[in-house]
């Protein structure tokens, strides 16, 4: 019975997991493995001539231009992640309110993030550079301003991310069991105490899948920073992405570019799995 029993779990193991499985390891895994291994030799994107250990990541760490697009990357995805998550709760607050229209409403806020990176990066640059400077706050084209470059990308990936995290907030906050809103009400807690008090609480996984998603696509953001800025003006708004591609098809150098990406990989594991303990706790104590 036993043999039995364990003959039907590899069959069933072969049947539904053995193919994705292969897929995923040709696709992922081993990429992966022989990136990091061409990381430590001599490597001119077709063939490696030697071993060199680690004068990659030497070079990598001697990088001025790597640290620079590796802070900024970090700023940006601080930036990105506060702004948005902080404007998709709203909106969702709003959307989940008792009003006419609020299917449209969800559906108006849900659409830039349909829009591809490239397209939004085109459409914004001629914003920037002809409409929006005609408006009195702005008075001139951010994307040709150091100091102010950084701040028109972070606008355009807020405005195209809200409407995605609004859709998650929107769902925990309608996953809210309506009799403990009504016996909060009856304690006395409405409104903003309610919210702070009752809500947040109960949604506190929603924040979790927020925040990684967008710290996830921020450190992974290439195709708008390449359409909006090209990482200008002066190198200003070049995150680590871009850096990386430019290191290794434009300077032809893709034993370090691959290093780089590496080093990438290691700081985007390390901010997502603290930001997945941190919110987990807060999951705890909800």
């Amino acid at each position: 019975m036993a043999v039995s029993n364990r003959r039907q779990a590899i069959s069933r193991f072969l049947v539904f997991a053995f193919v994705p499985l292969s897929i995923f390891t040709l696709v992922l895994i081993v990429p992966f493995v022989r990136g990091i291994y061409f990381t430590f030799r001599d490597w001119d994107g077709f063939g490696s001539t030697k071993w060199v250990g680690f004068d990659n990541y030497v070079a990598v760490f001697h990088d001025d231009k790597f640290w620079h697009s590796l802070w900024l990357t970090l700023g940006y995805v601080l930036a990105t992640v506060v702004i948005t998550n902080l404007v998709a709760f709203g909106l969702a607050l709003l959307v989940t309110m008792p009003m006419r229209g609020m299917h449209a409403l969800r559906t108006v806020f849900f659409v830039p993030n349909l829009i591809g990176g490239v397209i939004l990066g085109l459409v914004w640059q001629f914003l920037f550079s002809k409409v929006i400077p005609q408006l009195p706050f702005f008075s001139s084209n951010w994307l040709l301003e150091t100091n102010k470059a950084f701040w028109a990308l972070v606008i355009v990936t807020v405005w195209q991310m809200s409407g995605y995290m609004m859709i998650v907030y929107v769902t925990a906050l309608m996953s809210v069991n309506p009799e403990v809103l009504e016996a909060s009400t009856i304690d006395g807690a409405t409104g903003f105490r309610q919210m702070l008090y009752i809500k947040i609480p109960l949604i506190a996984p929603a924040f979790t899948i927020s925040l990684f998603l967008t710290m996830r696509n921020a450190f992974m953001a290439y195709d708008l920073n390449l359409a909006l800025t090209n990482g200008n003006p002066y190198n200003s708004t070049e995150l680590m992405s871009l850096h990386v591609y430019r290191e290794a098809f434009t300077r032809l150098d893709f034993a370090t570019g691959q290093a780089q990406a590496v080093v990438m990989f290691i700081v985007v594991a390390a901010a997502a799995l603290v930001q997945v303990v941190i919110s987990k706790r807060f999951e705890v104590q909800a």
